[in-house]
């Protein structure tokens, strides 16, 4: 259920790189756990992010939680499907369901990031620990 051709957060984004681009989601654990998602409040583009920093806020039926970026950069573009389609998130969290593209300033920080295998190792924790 992990994509094997992404990198991830432990905060539950998914990071896709391209170049010096990273299209950035929500992993299927994410949305699972927050419900069905009723709103996203996107950055606006152009935005300089801080790798880290809450770049957005996704709201749900059970829970308020933020979006964080995985890199430091400008956000070059935003689902604005998201804004009538929330739900996308949800139906198709890898796809369809993206929510910002990164124009990423440093390449190094995608070592702080998580290989799918780490992320899973990183699942199975969270689960034994709750």
């Amino acid at each position: 259920m992990i994509p094997k051709n992404l990198l991830y957060t432990k905060t539950h984004e998914w990071v896709l790189i391209e170049d010096n681009i990273a299209t950035v989601g929500i992993t299927h654990y994410a949305q699972d756990e927050l419900g069905d998602i009723v709103y996203i409040e996107l950055p606006s583009e152009g935005t300089e992010v801080e790798s880290g920093n809450p770049i957005g806020v996704i709201e749900s039926v059970k829970a308020v939680a933020d979006l964080y970026s995985p890199f430091t950069g400008k956000i070059i573009e935003v689902n604005s499907k998201l804004n009538d389609e929330p739900e996308l998130v949800n139906k198709d969290p890898y796809g369809e369901g993206w929510i910002v593209k990164i124009e990423i300033d440093d390449l190094e920080e995608k070592s702080k990031l998580m290989s799918p295998k780490d992320y899973e190792e990183y699942l199975k924790e969270e689960a034994e620990s709750h």
